[in-house]
């Protein structure tokens, strides 16, 4: 993928929960983090591994040296593990991934099973005299169904290798189960799992417009009690900076990309809304100045988090036994934005035809739209002000089931927001672009059992906050001497649920970044850079007992601290097993609705 480069003089853009048992890592105040080597130029993020429960686990290993030099998608098979059972309290996806010294674009990178995706993230870029290597992992408890049965799967990471392009990836993938015991049961995962990929191999769709759509055609089992959809949207190409572009109309005056700046996923069912989900801001490897992210790259850079959509006040219409197309598109899309989704659905296991009704949706008639203010002048070609672009929604979507337990009521209530202000300084010397940007979602779910039921009320706020600048210093032949670039970035996910007014559970996850470079060129190509530093800070805890907290610093390349405990109790991080300390998404144990 390009970095931003205003390096001309026009400045273009180039290329409860079961028993609770802790899965701890005490360490004294201020000690460095295990597992990192200060004075590294190897990756180094803050980010917390996947809990894992008390007992043996298994191992079923995907590939192992796999090297990827081109275009073509790598395929292997899978099988479920022998000596673990059939019931896993938790099965952890875990990939490693290098790339040899030299010089390589960042590159997306997605593993896939029986056409699902059970990855998506992108690579680090490496240099002349850096190899780096990193190791991923998600929780993939939810695809328990799928992982019953044996799989074909394949490994999607395009790359080019040739003279210019040395760097050659290699990766390696497993998954590891752990059998349901009494310390850590079994959860209430989904029954089943329909992908929505391009096809039944796996992969992403592009959508290049915002009206296009990835679009499935589904036929669902008649007694769907439950259903989400976790959703991925990456900007790729045209796409890459989104959140940099402004409308048409301003696009050359201020030298930007066009299309505009709002873009968000719109989720329907037979081309009626039923769902939204927020864009978040990925920033690759290579992007803006490649020398911001080494060795730390920027949030979930190298393992995206999908967004889950509640999409249960629509069960009695997806299992009426008749087909419904499900579709994914993106409000904005202008180039390339790379989709994926996973339907996940809970059966009544009581009851082989569960009937209901969907009996409220005010995102009909409320297309998504933003609003533009335009306060950019040009006054003798010296131009400055401001493009804002705000958007938001409040909508309400609910239904009902009749289920072998009882009647279950859902009630969606969501306000999904929007704004992005960008700032322009352009002179024949300078040329410099400020954003500032930030998506929010509120999100309450009333779920009720019964006529006298308690109400189950769960609570989600999300924020993703962007603040970011570059720019360019031109001399008097208007070639570019310096751009300066920094970039602040942040995930914030706050959740609750409660039984009638009695709080059962809260969980808050943060994590943000702060990078800054400076690369300066000479004869118009970049010469060096100066003055990288970075810090990144995540936090994690829940009011059963975990905590986790991690802080890493960077200079010139370098990893310069890494503390763990910052803000737990006697600096000790702590998970318990079963919660997910990412902020990935959690409705099989503790959000969900079911399980109090």
């Amino acid at each position: 993928m390009a970095f931003i480069n205003v390096s001309g003089r026009k400045g273009l853009w180039a290329g409860l929960f079961g028993s609770i048992a802790m899965c701890s890592a005490p360490v004294g105040l201020a000690a460095t983090s295990p597992g990192f080597n200060v004075g590294s130029a190897n990756v180094a993020i803050a980010d917390p591994s996947v809990p894992r429960p008390p007992g043996k686990a298994c191992t079923v290993e995907l590939f192992n040296g796999f090297t990827f030099r081109d275009f073509s998608n790598h395929p292997y098979t899978y099988a479920p593990p022998t000596g673990c059972g059939t019931s896993w309290s938790k099965v952890v996806l875990e990939a490693d991934f290098a790339v040899t010294a030299g010089r390589q674009f960042d590159r997306t990178a997605s593993l896939w099973l029986g056409g699902a995706n059970i990855y998506f993230g992108t690579t680090q870029e490496p240099s002349a005299a850096v190899s780096p290597s990193w190791h991923v992992e998600r929780d993939v408890s939810d695809f328990a169904s799928l992982l019953s049965q044996p799989q074909t799967g394949q490994a999607i990471l395009g790359n080019i290798v040739d003279n210019t392009y040395t760097g050659i990836i290699s990766g390696s993938a497993r998954l590891v189960f752990y059998p349901a015991n009494i310390l850590a049961p079994k959860p209430d995962a989904p029954d089943a799992v329909f992908p929505l990929s391009d096809g039944t191999a796996g992969g992403t769709v592009a959508l290049n417009t915002g009206s296009d759509v990835l679009s499935r055609t589904l036929t669902l089992p008649t007694n769907v009690e439950r259903a989400y959809l976790d959703v991925f949207a990456q900007g790729q190409g045209g796409d890459e900076f989104w959140y940099t572009c402004v409308p048409d109309a301003q696009a050359n005056q201020v030298q930007s990309c066009g299309g505009g700046a709002y873009r968000e996923v719109q989720v329907s069912i037979d081309g009626q809304p039923a769902g939204v989900a927020p864009v978040y801001p990925w920033i690759f490897t290579g992007g803006i100045d490649p020398y911001m992210w080494r060795p730390t790259p920027g949030v979930q850079t190298l393992n995206f988090l999908p967004y889950r959509v509640d999409l249960t006040p629509f069960a009695s219409l997806l299992n009426d036994g008749k087909p419904h197309a499900l579709a994914i598109g993106v409000t904005g899309a202008n180039g390339n934005f790379a989709v994926t989704g996973n339907l996940f659905v809970h059966l009544d296991h009581g009851r082989k035809v569960v009937s209901g009704a969907v009996t409220t949706n005010t995102l009909q008639g409320q297309p998504a739209a933003a609003t533009v203010d335009n306060q950019v002048t040009d006054t003798g070609g010296v131009i400055g002000g401001s493009i804002a672009t705000h958007a938001s929604r409040r909508f309400r979507v609910a239904g009902y089931v009749d289920t072998s337990h009882g009647r279950i009521v859902t009630d969606v209530n969501q306000t999904v927001s929007f704004r992005n202000t960008q700032t322009f300084a352009i002179d024949p010397a300078h040329y410099q672009q400020g954003i500032d940007q930030l998506t929010t979602v509120d999100s309450t779910t009333r779920t009720r059992q019964g006529l006298l039921g308690i109400a189950v009320t769960t609570e989600t706020h999300v924020d993703y906050p962007l603040v970011a600048s570059f720019g360019n210093t031109f001399d008097a032949a208007g070639n570019t001497l310096s751009a300066p670039s920094s970039v602040t970035q942040g995930f914030s996910r706050q959740f609750s649920k409660r039984l009638g007014n009695l709080l059962i559970y809260r969980s808050d996850v943060d994590n943000s970044i702060d990078t800054a470079d400076t690369l300066t060129y000479a004869n118009g190509a970049v010469s060096g850079h100066t003055g990288q530093r970075s810090a990144q800070q995540f936090r994690s805890r829940d009011n059963l007992g975990s905590c986790y907290g991690r802080d890493v610093s960077t200079a010139a390349g370098l990893l310069t601290a890494a503390t763990d405990g910052g803000d737990c109790p006697l600096a000790w991080n702590r998970l318990s097993w079963f919660t997910h300390p990412d902020g990935s998404p959690d409705t099989s144990r503790t959000e969900n609705p079911g399980i109090f």
